[in-house]
């Protein structure tokens, strides 16, 4: 334990906390850090904006199809019946169902990280609205999550497909792929969801709407970015 502390405390001797880092020289410096793990870090993006959300007109919320996904096995639920629930099984759903589904819900049984529901689902699915809720997973089909497409959906949120929602204090936080990604994929990962943020900024947004973006591995710390180079290097 004292070995990585020392490991840690190197790395982040080497962290200049007032430095804008070149995207390429973050993904650099936090591959570099995750060589001392014995698991595949995750990378992951914060932005700040400059939003507050409890305004309606200041809300930011969508969704983001990472071209290169996020490295993570995202585990898929589907509300459907019939040639829709075969649909769903067939563009690789984990679990699809209808009344047995809703009974699994209500019973704790929730080993899944996407809600998705054909739109004749929905007085069904919401009987467990304050279920879903409050862990993001209920369907929406301003995310593309209540559709009658459930092939489609199913296989955007199997290829990397990230919602994304400012939280109360205006931050994004979404990982964008993992420390064994090439520093392409990772920069593509990372170009296009800055540009979902800058595609879903609200109305109600005033004066500098992007005003910070920081990248930072699962053991490692923060850095900020210097916005411009990812436009560059994407």
């Amino acid at each position: 334990m004292a070995k990585k502390s020392k490991k840690i405390r190197a790395f982040a001797d080497k962290v200049d906390r007032k430095k804008f880092y070149n995207i390429d020289d973050a993904i650099s410096l936090l591959k570099d850090c995750a060589k001392e793990r014995n698991f595949d870090e995750t990378i992951e993006i914060a932005m700040n904006l400059g939003i507050d959300p409890k305004h309606a007109d200041q809300q930011v919320r969508g969704m983001v199809s990472l071209p290169n996904g996020t490295g993570k096995t995202v585990r898929v639920a589907v509300f459907a019946k019939d040639d829709k629930a075969k649909d769903a099984k067939k563009a690789g759903a984990d679990i699809v169902g209808a009344e047995d589904l809703l009974e699994k819900i209500q019973g704790g049984s929730i080993d899944f990280d996407r809600c998705i529901a054909t739109p004749d689902m929905m007085a069904l699915v919401g009987r467990v609205a304050k279920i879903l809720g409050p862990k993001g997973l209920m369907p929406n089909p301003k995310l593309g999550t209540v559709t009658p497409n459930v092939e489609q959906a199913v296989k955007d949120a199997k290829g990397g497909a990230l919602e994304f929602r400012a939280e109360k204090a205006g931050v994004v936080h979404a990982r964008v792929g993992k420390a064994s990604f090439a520093n392409k994929k990772l920069v593509e990962n990372i170009a296009a969801f800055v540009t979902a943020i800058r595609k879903a900024k609200p109305s109600g947004a005033k004066g500098t709407y992007i005003e910070k973006v920081s990248l930072s591995s699962t053991m490692g710390p923060g850095l900020k970015i210097d916005l411009d180079s990812i436009e560059q290097a994407a």
